[in-house]
């Protein structure tokens, strides 16, 4: 008798399995696989079988949120991010709520919750609150207010503390599905599949996503020990939707999980030509040893319109090139820069390397060089780099001169705290690991809430800002468009002009982590504050994607025709993408890892034609852009005519 061959499951069938059986699952699938289609069937599916029961599902951004809300139509589907979906959980505990920010606060260990002047706190301290423990785009600790970051503290050691709480979650959401799992905070994962199960109700919990995109945390992601203890079963997606064959074919060449993908074969995919076959594409390796010239020739080889920005993207991972292009110049060179900051540096690390024990309380900067000089010698006074910077900022050495060492001494500022990108969309506070300094938090904030009003997302808007409630009369409408005018029309208005008048009006009110920025890190907010705000918004638009220029990290979760990729890293030495294509370059693991992920992810956005461009490049990186591209791919552009 023939022993029969069972057809292997496609991904749908093998979650519905896993469903039927109570078993939590993550969907991984590569980029264009169509991971939020899976789950929006699957959600279909779970709501017929199960038509009175309630479905949890979690995104990243707002617009996902709408998007899966309008694909399902469902009144039995809750919808939301991630923050949005802990504080509807929490927030009606406010007796238990007030318990914890208490605790929280009087734990020495927790730096990230405190309240200045008062710890520790008694335990009825919050009972002043009229309103309760509340959940605002500021936070004010001492007012009960807790906002983005604190969330995620306050409802991890909340679900940690409450069994009951739990059981009440899975009893409301018996099923709870998370989109983007590859960039779930740990204590979001914690929560759901760790403190959820101190309840023995039942609850099938499923992430979908994709590992190979986890850009943000380096080697894996948070899933991958529940995945390897056998509570959370893996199923894989191997369909591409998006992409070129070339485009494919280049991108498995890039994976290291194993997963390799195959066209879909659907008719109606993006990569499908109108005779029924999957699109070839372009794939392209161009370098150029052309000093100022290369790139500039690489886009003229292409032959697209780069003002085109929805269409076309050029993608950097470093912003020093985009700082001129742009027009944010100035902030830039704050934070990544400043001489007199780099000069307190090379003080601060004499003094350790000294070993010199001496109490610098309430001694200036001016005075403690003094000190050391005679001692020092050479080691504390500054490089020639720096005295050249001093020359033309003159006013700068001063005021660092006249600063409290101690404290300008703890001022760490790097372009990171500004440009930091760790994130999907506006509305979304940040990701793990983000850098984004207060100030710049704040900013951004202020700028997200101008665009939501001029783009007319009134709802959100009055959600972001201080006007819930308040718009009430035609009198108060007429105030706000009068308060939203002036901001609109910023002129040569500073950057502290519009904090304060944002503040003022309820647009974004100052907080408790800015106000901390300001007296602790007064050096840098004097800096910044003069600029025009103006340029930040700039720098907005950049980050944002409202320029042809993109970041490498931005561009997760976008897709464009024509994607031209700039390998070049600069001074970023978390990234290498020279020891991307020849492994002799002696980079850790780690770098590698999180760079071909980036590569992956950049390489993947491109729907038509994909462009890379590379310069200067070793004869060893040649050789291996011509095994991943193709030798007839691969072009030398200072070989071309014209």
């Amino acid at each position: 008798m023939a022993t029969q061959v069972k057809e292997p499951l496609d991904d749908f069938k093998q979650i519905m399995e896993h469903i039927a059986q109570g078993n939590n699952f993550l969907l991984s699938g590569g980029a264009g696989s169509g991971k939020t289609y899976s789950l929006v069937q699957v959600i279909k599916r779970v709501l017929e079988i199960f038509p009175t029961k309630t479905v949890a599902c979690m995104t990243y951004t707002n617009a996902a949120v709408r998007e899966i809300k309008d694909r399902v139509g469902h009144s039995n589907l809750h919808v939301s991010t991630i923050h949005e979906f802990l504080w509807s959980n929490i927030k009606h505990f406010q007796k238990e709520l007030k318990a914890t920010l208490v605790l929280l606060v009087n734990d020495e260990e927790c730096h990230r919750i405190k309240v200045s002047d008062h710890t520790p706190l008694s335990d009825d301290y919050f009972d002043q609150c009229d309103d309760g423990i509340q959940y605002k785009e500021f936070v004010k600790i001492g007012n009960g207010i807790i906002s983005h970051d604190e969330l995620l503290i306050v409802a991890n050691k909340m679900f940690s503390s409450y069994p009951l709480l739990c059981g009440i979650v899975k009893d409301k959401y018996p099923f709870i599905f998370v989109d983007e799992y590859q960039d779930t905070q740990q204590q979001v994962v914690e929560i759901l599949l760790d403190h959820l199960d101190k309840s023995k109700k039942t609850c099938v919990r499923g992430f979908f996503g994709d590992a190979m995109q986890s850009i943000y945390t380096g080697r894996g992601t948070v899933l991958d020990a529940y995945k390897e203890e056998g509570s959370l079963y893996e199923v894989k997606k191997e369909q591409n939707r998006r992409n070129p064959q070339l485009v494919i074919d280049l991108a498995n060449k890039l994976r290291t999980d194993g997963l390799e993908q195959n066209p879909s074969g659907d008719l109606n995919a993006p990569n499908m030509s109108p005779e029924g076959k999957v699109k070839e594409g372009k794939i392209r390796f161009l370098f150029s040893n052309c000093e100022n010239d290369g790139l500039n020739k690489a886009k003229a080889y292409s032959g697209w319109d780069f003002l085109d920005v929805e269409q076309t993207k050029e993608l950097n991972l470093t912003h020093n090139l985009m700082a001129d292009k742009v027009g944010f110049r100035t902030l830039m060179d704050i934070y990544d820069g400043d001489k007199v900051l780099a000069y307190c540096k090379r003080v601060k690390d004499y003094i350790k390397d000294s070993g010199i024990d001496e109490d610098f309380s309430g001694k200036t900067f001016h005075e403690v060089v003094d000190f050391l000089r005679p001692q020092g010698g050479k080691k504390v006074l500054p490089t020639k780099g720096m005295v050249t910077f001093f020359d033309t900022h003159s006013e700068l050495l001063s005021i660092a001169m006249a600063s409290d060492y101690n404290l300008i001494s703890k001022l760490y500022v790097d372009k990171d705290q500004l440009l930091d990108d760790k994130k999907q969309d506006a509305t979304e506070e940040s990701k793990k690991g983000a850098k984004r300094d207060d100030l710049v938090r704040h900013l951004f904030r202020i700028q997200h809430n101008i665009y939501l009003y001029e783009s007319a997302q009134y709802n959100e808007f009055i959600h972001m800002t201080d006007y819930r409630g308040k718009i009430n009369s035609v009198a108060a409408k007429k105030v706000l468009k009068k308060n939203m005018k002036s901001l609109i029309e910023v002129g040569d208005k500073s950057i502290e002009d519009v904090i304060d008048e944002a503040d003022l009006n309820g647009i974004c009110r100052k907080d408790d982590r800015l106000a901390k920025f300001i007296s602790s890190k007064s050096y840098l907010y004097n800096r910044v504050k003069d600029v025009k705000f103006s340029e930040f918004q700039k720098l907005y638009e950049y980050l944002e994607g409202y320029t042809p220029y993109s970041t490498q990290h931005k561009t997760k979760g976008t897709e464009f025709d024509n994607v031209l990729v700039v390998l070049d890293n600069g001074r970023w030495n978390k990234y290498n993408f020279v020891q991307l294509f020849d492994n002799s370059a002696g980079q850790t693991q780690s770098v590698l890892e999180r760079t071909q992920k980036i590569f992956y992810v950049c390489c993947t956005r491109a729907k038509e034609d994909l462009a890379v461009y590379f310069h200067s490049p070793s004869e060893a990186v040649v050789n291996q852009a011509k095994i991943w591209f193709g030798e007839d791919n691969v072009i030398n552009l200072d070989g071309l005519n014209g």
